[in-house]
C-alpha cells in the first residue's frame, strides 16, 4: 500500500509517499481501508517530535480516518467487513490502511460523506468533551470562541448553538468570521481590528462571557481571561499561538476556572463519557445542526501540502486528504 512515512524527527517538508506492507490488525483492531483523512495541527507536532507522545520510527501521521472495514482482529463484534466507519487514531491515518481500536471506531451515519466522516472525530468530539465535560455550557449562556473559523473552533461553534447557547466567534480576518456566521455564530469580533476584551465586554452588556474556547493560546490568552464574566471557565484545548502563563489571581478574584481538555487522554480516562459525546454529536448531525466544513480536498502525494494549510493559517475548517484522488 502507499503511505506517507516519516523516517526522523524533522519539517512536514520531509515527509515521503512510500510503498509499505499493509498493517494487520491485532486483538479488539480493525483494518480500515482509507477513503478520507483530515489533517491536523497535531500531525506537524508529531512529526517534529514535540507530541504529547512520539511513534516508534518510521510511521505515517494521520490522528483520524474513514473508510470502510477491510479485517477484523479477535475479539472484535461491534464491527464487521464492509461497514462504512470512522475513526480515531494513535497514528498512520495518512495511508491507504489504517489500524484503529474498536472501542474509538464509529459507525458513519446513512447521510454522511466519506469526507465529512474523515473530518469528523477530532474536531467535533474534542470539541464536545471540552465544551459538555469541562466547560459544562448551559442553555442561555454566553460561548465566546477563539479560531473560530478553525478545525475545532468552528466545530466549538456548532456544538455551541446546539446546547443552546449564545456564541461570539472570534477570528483574525473578515473572511473567517463570515465563515463562522455561516455556521450560528450570533456575534463577531475580529480580534486583529478590535480589542477582543472591550468587544466581548460591549456585546455582553459588562457581563462577560460564560465560557471561552481557546485552541490558540498565546497573547489571546490574556485577553479572552479578562473577557471572562465571575464564574467564567476557559477550556485550554491548543497553543497554535504559544503557551501561555496562567495567573492564579485573576482565577481567585472572579471565581473564574482554566480547564486543560485533550482528546488523547480524556479517550483513555472516560470511556464511558466518550461514547455519550460521540452518540450526541451524531443524533445533531442526523437533525441537520453540524456541517463538517471542507475548504479543501487533496491526494495522498499532496499531504505534505495539507499540514501546511493548516500550519501556515491558510485554511478553514478541515482539510482532507483522499487517497483515491486523483493528483494534477
Amino acid at each position: 500500500m502507499r503511505a506517507v512515512v516519516c523516517r526522523a524527527w524533522g519539517e512536514v517538508d520531509d515527509l515521503r509517499i512510500e510503498e509499505v506492507a499493509a498493517p494487520n490488525p491485532g486483538p479488539g483492531e480493525v483494518l480500515i481501508a482509507v477513503r478520507a483523512t483530515a489533517v491536523n495541527y497535531a500531525d506537524a507536532l508529531m512529526t517534529a517530535g514535540r507530541y504529547q507522545t512520539r511513534p516508534a520510527l518510521p510511521f505515517s501521521p494521520g490522528l483520524e480516518t474513514a473508510g470502510v472495514v477491510s479485517a477484523c482482529g479477535e475479539g472484535v463484534t461491534r464491527l464487521k467487513p464492509a461497514d462504512r466507519v470512522m475513526a480515531i487514531l494513535a497514528y498512520g491515518g495518512l495511508a491507504e490502511m489504517a489500524v484503529a481500536s474498536q472501542s474509538e471506531t464509529f459507525p458513519i451515519p446513512a447521510g454522511m460523506s466519506f469526507e465529512e466522516a474523515g473530518a469528523f472525530p477530532v474536531a467535533y468530539i474534542s470539541s464536545h468533551v471540552a465544551i459538555r465535560w469541562q466547560g459544562r455550557l448551559e442553555a442561555g449562556e454566553t460561548l465566546l470562541v477563539l479560531g473560530a473559523a478553525g478545525g475545532v473552533g468552528l466545530t466549538a461553534v456548532e456544538i455551541g448553538k446546539a446546547m443552546g447557547a449564545r456564541v461570539i466567534a472570534a477570528a483574525s480576518t473578515p473572511e473567517k468570521l463570515a465563515v463562522a456566521r455561516d455556521r450560528g455564530a450570533d456575534d463577531l469580533v475580529n480580534y486583529t481590528t478590535e480589542k477582543l476584551t472591550e468587544r466581548v465586554m460591549a456585546l455582553t452588556d459588562g457581563k462577560g462571557a460564560d465560557v471561552c474556547f481557546d485552541p490558540v493560546g498565546g497573547d489571546l490568552f490574556d485577553a479572552a481571561l479578562s473577557a471572562l464574566g465571575w464564574g467564567g471557565r476557559i477550556l485550554v484545548v491548543g497553543f497554535v499561538g504559544g503557551v501561555q502563563q496562567i495567573p492564579a489571581n485573576r482565577l481567585l478574584v472572579k471565581h473564574r476556572a482554566a480547564l486543560g481538555s485533550s482528546l488523547r487522554y480524556f479517550r483513555w480516562h472516560a470511556p464511558d463519557k466518550l461514547r455519550r459525546s460521540v452518540d450526541e454529536l451524531l443524533q445533531w448531525y442526523e437533525a441537520g445542526k453540524l456541517r463538517p466544513c471542507i475548504s479543501h480536498r487533496l491526494p495522498l502525494e499532496k499531504s505534505v501540502e495539507a499540514i501546511r494549510l493548516l500550519t501556515e493559517r491558510r485554511a478553514y475548517g478541515k482539510v482532507v486528504v483522499v487517497p483515491g484522488l486523483q493528483a494534477d
